[in-house]
């Protein structure tokens, strides 16, 4: 499922119009991306809990030159899915 369908499949279930489901589903994305950059932890019980894990820099090697290259330090959005969720999927 895409942004596009989650967008249709909350309009056709909760009998709205697609700009304003559209609206709903940015307005949650955004919330998330925002608390996310402040370096909080998002936590939706039965879903799962989004946080940034911090990666430092290394030294690593091009595969297709063999060169050495520099990896800049990093952050990246991390997802842990919830006993719910993983309760659900293994049913």
């Amino acid at each position: 499922m895409n942004k596009s369908e989650l967008i249709k499949t909350l309009a056709e279930d909760k009998e709205l119009h697609v700009d304003e489901a559209g609206k709903i589903v940015n307005a949650f994305i955004d919330s998330i991306k925002d608390s996310l950059v402040r370096g909080e932890r998002v936590e939706i019980r039965g879903f799962g809990s989004f946080k940034i894990k911090d990666y430092k820099g290394y030294k690593g090697r091009n595969p297709k030159t063999g060169d050495m290259v520099e990896v800049q330090p990093k952050k990246l959005p991390f997802f842990r899915p919830g006993k719910d969720l993983k309760d659900y999927l293994n049913s």
